[in-house]
């Protein structure tokens, strides 16, 4: 999992728990990061999703991500937020944070297509899976933030899609969006209704906005350019199972480097060989677990396991459900191979 979201989140984190009456510092083990003022400070979502995994053994809190998320306001993005302020409507304000979404949210990118009867927010797992928590805060601070700047604090969702398995308790979800609510889906989606995109915001200013925005695209620029290391070693290895060798020498000769050298990028990035192995197989058994033509064994093979049992040990402990039953509960399932 690569990536970094802004200090904003953890700050967030603190404020939550020191709603509820807690030693933050002492939960989280370190100290809420102050705002140095460049609009860049940011931490990798690996450490943010560990401070969520840590919150939660105290907390115990079912849909914890929901209940962070939903405390966001304008002020918490900075720049960004003011921006958005300015904005004519929320469609404006949405293009906007699409725009510079990396300043807040540099993890996967989000695709925005316009339909007839709204728009639609998509974030695929090319850059990984940062998990439940980490993706329920972060749609939930969407879905809080568009009912915040438009003043309607029902508005509601079409429907709302996690990647993630389902929880134990669906309710909640439904409960916060006010829509329908999935899980399991092939990527993350928010579908938001053409007369809530089209609503006005309360603070439109023309001239404020073009030069917040011309400051933001300053920010953007100054970040470091995305490394395509991650999506071409996905391929490779994806390749590398094909051919029946995916192992940490044939890839790097693949990608023409030495294992050494591969393993040394990696590890800068804060991963391992065999955290991109794993994570490239799930994807890929994901997507032919939606072939129901497609047996389980065959499936195992596909991958490269030696057989049925251990690409079910391997899938159980990336998702916590078994490829069958995983197979049964995602979208559309009807009548698939075993």
């Amino acid at each position: 999992m690569q990536g970094q979201v802004s200090t904003t989140y953890v700050r967030l984190l603190h404020e939550y728990l020191a709603a509820r009456g807690l030693d933050a510092v002492a939960v989280l083990g370190e100290a809420a990061p102050a705002d140095d003022g460049s609009g860049l400070a940011r931490v990798p979502v690996t450490h943010w999703a560990a401070l969520l995994a840590r919150a939660d053994a105290v907390l115990q809190e079912p849909a914890l991500g929901l209940s962070v998320g939903a405390r966001i306001q304008p002020s918490h993005f900075g720049l960004l937020g003011y921006l958005t302020l300015c904005c004519a409507t929320l469609a404006d304000a949405l293009a906007r944070l699409a725009d510079y979404e990396r300043l807040v949210y540099d993890v996967n990118r989000v695709q925005v297509t316009m339909h007839a009867d709204g728009v639609q927010l998509e974030w695929g797992d090319e850059r990984g899976r940062p998990g439940q928590r980490v993706d329920e805060c972060a749609i939930a601070a969407l879905v809080a933030y568009a009912r915040n700047i438009t003043a309607r604090p029902d508005a509601a969702p079409v429907e709302v899609r996690f990647i993630n398995p389902p929880p134990a308790d669906a309710g909640r979800y439904r409960a916060f969006f006010g829509c329908p609510v999935g899980f399991g889906a092939p990527t993350t989606i928010v579908r938001l209704p053409l007369a809530l995109i089209a609503a006005p915001l309360r603070q439109p200013d023309p001239a404020l906005h073009a030069l917040l925005d011309a400051q933001a695209r300053v920010l953007l620029a100054r970040l470091p350019p995305v490394d395509d290391f991650e999506r071409r070693l996905r391929e490779t290895i994806a390749a590398a199972l094909r051919a029946g060798d995916a192992g940490l020498a044939a890839c790097a000769k693949r990608l023409n480097c030495s294992p050494r050298t591969l393993q040394r990028r990696l590890e800068t990035a804060g991963s391992s060989f065999q955290q991109a192995l794993d994570d490239t197989r799930r994807q890929l058994a994901e997507s032919w677990l939606g072939d129901p033509r497609l047996k389980l064994i065959e499936v195992a093979q596909l991958l490269g396991y030696i057989d049925q049992a251990a690409f079910t040990r391997a899938f159980q402990r990336w998702t916590g459900l078994a490829p069958g039953q995983w197979r049964k509960q995602r979208p559309g399932a009807a009548n698939p191979a075993r």
